[in-house]
Order: C-alpha cells, then structure tokens, then sequence
C-alpha cells in the first residue's frame, strides 16, 4: 500500500492534478497550501492546512504529524521580498544559506529546502513519479508539424534557454523568425508570452522553446506546459511549442493536444 503524501502546494493547477490522482488511486494525501499562491481549489475535500511562507519548521512539524513518508513539491511559488518574510525558528536557522543561495537562484534555494527535508527522513518525489504519462516524450505531438523555420527558432531557442538555465534565470525563450522575442524571468510564463504577443515580427512564425536548467533540482520544479499554456501560446499569434523530452511535463497531455490541434498548434518534444 502506498504511504501517504505531503503535497507542498504552490500555483497552477499541478497541485490539484497530483490530489486527484492520489485519491483515485486510494492513496492518502495532506496538502500543505501556501497562503497568496496555492488555488483554494486543490484543498477542496481533502485534509489541508494553510502556511505562509517561511514557517519551515511549521510545515515539517505538520507533515510528521500527520505521519507523511513522501513529500512533492508542486507548483510554482513566487519568491518573496526577505524584509516581508515571516520565518519561524526552523527558517531563520536556515536563512543565512538561503540569503546565500538567493544569490545564485531559486534552484539553489529549492535545493536547501530538499536537503532539509530528506535530513527530517522526508523521501522528496517528482510530480512525474506520480503522474501517469505526464514526462514529455520525444518526437511531435500534434496534427501539425514544426517547419524548417521553426527548426531553426527551436535550435535558436535551446540555446538561449541553455545559457539562461545555466545562470538559473528562467526555463522558457520565445524566438520568431531567428529573433529571440522574450525570455522568461521572474514573472513566469503566461507573463512572457503576453509580452511577446506585442512585440511579435510581421509574419509568420513564432515558437516557445522551455528546457530544465542545467542543474535544477528535477523534484521541486521541471518545466511545465497544459491546455492553457497552448491557449495563451496560440494568442500570442505563436507556431507552437517545444519541451524538452523527458524533463518536461505535459499536464492532461489529450486535452493539451486536442487544444494544439484545434488552434493549429504544434506541440513537439524535443532532445536538448
């Protein structure tokens, strides 16, 4: 029998897809849902508490209490402002790393909230160790085809999103007709693609390349895409969109290519 689950809930609707998963399998789950991101939604009907940000001890304390072996992390979360952070004990012992590792990016950062985990004897799982068929496969998904110009952006593309990577920036670049258009920062991807809607070149063309970054801890934070990410990516008057094969996911990946093919959208893996 599976053991029973902590879900570190952030935003999006990752947090919710895991929940549903977990109940139809009959395994149990406690949602720990981070105040200000996670959707009020994925709490619904199931045991749950509330947790600013920063109460680190809070939330171990509440896992163990609730006798949670595994532990996700799911979702993004926004990093806040350390002058509007509220640790607890456990977090301010901690804060001198993070400040540290604030520095180097929000994987450093993920990566301490792993190792403290797994030194409470936490085993941290990946959203695809929980989700059938959620990993991107290679090779194209959808009706259409990227074209020879779309190639080419794509090759653009995981060169940039490479280097962004490597600097722990952002897991997404919108390149269109060899121009990189935008890529993604802080502001994450719905944001990028709305900019990139008004910067768009006259013409056709236009792709969203998103890899894992070189380093990224794979359990906290892999490059994600669904249904409303195609939606957003047809707005910005895009071709398609290329993941990185294996350490991307694809969330309800039907509904998210039968949305690609009813805009005309090629959705394609790709090796990086």
């Amino acid at each position: 029998m599976a053991t029973k689950l902590g879900i570190l809930a952030g935003g999006g609707p990752l947090p919710a897809r895991i929940v549903q998963s977990c109940l139809a399998a009959g395994r149990e789950v406690f949602v720990i849902a981070f105040e200000n991101e996670a959707d009020p939604k994925t709490c619904e009907g199931v045991p749950h508490m509330w947790v600013p940000l920063g109460k680190v001890g809070t939330t171990i304390k509440r896992l163990k209490a609730e006798h949670c072996t595994d532990v996700v992390f799911a979702g993004p979360v926004r990093r806040p402002s350390f002058s509007k952070l509220k640790p607890d004990m456990r977090a301010i012992k901690l804060l001198g790393k993070i400040r540290k590792a604030a520095g180097q990016g929000d994987d450093a950062i993920l990566s301490i909230l792993v190792e403290e985990l797994e030194g409470e004897n936490f085993r941290v799982v990946g959203a695809d160790d929980l989700l059938a068929d959620v990993a991107a496969p290679a090779g194209n998904l959808s009706d259409r085809a990227p074209g020879e110009g779309d190639r080419k952006d794509i090759e653009l593309g995981v060169r940039v999103a490479r280097a962004l990577g490597a600097l722990d920036v952002g897991q997404a670049v919108v390149v269109q007709q060899g121009v990189v258009l935008g890529v993604e920062a802080i502001e994450g991807t719905d944001a990028l693609l709305q900019r990139c809607a008004g910067v768009k070149r006259e013409g056709q063309g236009g792709v969203l390349v998103k890899l894992k970054k070189p380093h990224q801890e794979r359990r906290a934070d892999l490059p994600t895409i669904g249904a409303d990410t195609v939606r957003r990516a047809a707005e910005a008057g895009l071709n398609g969109i290329a993941v990185e094969e294996g350490q991307s996911l694809i969330l309800d990946r039907a509904e998210s290519v039968a949305e690609a093919n009813r805009l005309g959208l090629f959705v394609a893996g790709i090796k990086a």
